[in-house]
């Protein structure tokens, strides 16, 4: 966003945070940034309101331009399937459109007044700048011919806390009963790589190539899943969080997954290991299973990653978003 010239007032770091408990400590920050935004808007009398994603901050932000006179547009809608199904309410009441990345999301959306369209998901624009596996293998310092397992811990200094260190467990224990496999971490490239010092295994920071090229992986729950689904790359889900944030979700989530791509599907198409199971004696049988290049483990996955692909449709997503900004201010294309 920098890049295209916009004026940046905090930077993303220093907004990531997740779960119910661990916000608690940033709160003071949030409710200044939040000041400083409204601020913003009342000075400048935008056209329009975007508000992506980040609910828990954004929601207030949509009802506060509404009631002073703001177009607002919300990218990205919060997962009122998942949990606080009033949310779809609100967006009914303070925004002028909501566009979906997920194509069940559209629909209950507009049972609750909500003008929402379905744009598609951004990752299908991504360009396809990734080199072939012999390259990406080599350059890593692997034997291409030989397995790889991909270890996708989290790209934010809470996840790695939690899965760091066990995801490097449980891929010992899959080495153990095969030597054979290569295991490569991945390190997003906004961490500092001081976070990893002392992984026994390659970090590599190509985490889409990574994706693409391993032959089965372990990714944390999140945007990676689906990032892993659309490279065709079998896969197990696992997370973990605070114990007081596990109970406080399962008392008020609805829903019976929290991958992505099950999500999508409607179906457990991949496993989803969660706290306390998320062992190597649990997960390291699972990721040996889709290693193996027959099994019927593997089979099945991929074609259930073949069914997200087709479910999340075509790529331009970023155009329709952009269309629908237009449209709301009343601009001719």
């Amino acid at each position: 966003m920098r890049a295209q010239g916009v004026e940046l007032i905090a930077e993303l770091d220093t907004l990531a945070v997740m779960g119910f408990v661990e916000v608690l400590p940033r709160l003071p920050h949030f409710l200044r940034l939040e000041g400083r935004v409204l601020k913003l808007i009342e000075a400048r009398r935008p056209d329009l309101v975007v508000l992506v994603d980040y609910p828990g901050f954004n929601m207030r932000i949509a009802r506060a331009a509404h009631e002073r006179g703001c177009r607002v547009l919300y990218y990205i809608a919060p997962q009122v399937w998942a949990w606080k199904r009033g949310r779809a309410r609100r967006l009914a009441d303070t925004t002028d459109g909501v566009a979906t990345i997920l194509p069940f999301e559209a629909d209950l959306l507009r049972e609750y007044g909500a003008k929402a369209e379905y744009v598609g998901h951004p990752l299908l624009d991504r360009p396809d700048e990734v080199l072939g596996r012999k390259e990406c293998l080599t350059a890593w310092g692997f034997d291409p011919e030989r397995p790889l397992l991909a270890v996708l811990p989290g790209s934010r200094l809470q996840e790695l806390e939690h899965h760091l260190e066990p995801f490097v467990d449980i891929a010992r224990a899959v080495i153990e009963r095969r030597p054979e496999v290569q295991v490569a971490v991945s390190r997003a490239e906004t961490m500092d790589e001081r976070l990893f010092r002392g992984v026994e295994f390659p970090v590599v920071t190509e985490t889409r190539a990574l994706q693409r090229w391993s032959d089965a992986a372990l990714v944390k729950s999140g945007t990676s899943t689906l990032e892993t689904a659309l490279e065709r790359t079998p896969f197990v889900i696992a997370y973990r969080t605070s114990r007081l944030t596990a109970a406080l979700a399962r008392r008020v989530l609805h829903t019976n997954h929290i991958g992505l791509p099950n999500l999508v599907l409607d179906h457990r198409a991949v496993p989803e290991i969660l706290q306390d199971d998320m062992t190597p004696a649990v997960v390291a049988p699972l990721l040996l299973d889709l290693l193996d290049p027959g099994s019927e483990a593997r089979m099945t996955q991929l074609i259930h990653l073949d069914r997200v692909t087709e479910r999340l449709g075509t790529p331009g997503a970023s155009s329709r978003v952009a269309e629908m900004a237009l449209s709301i201010m009343g601009v001719e294309t």
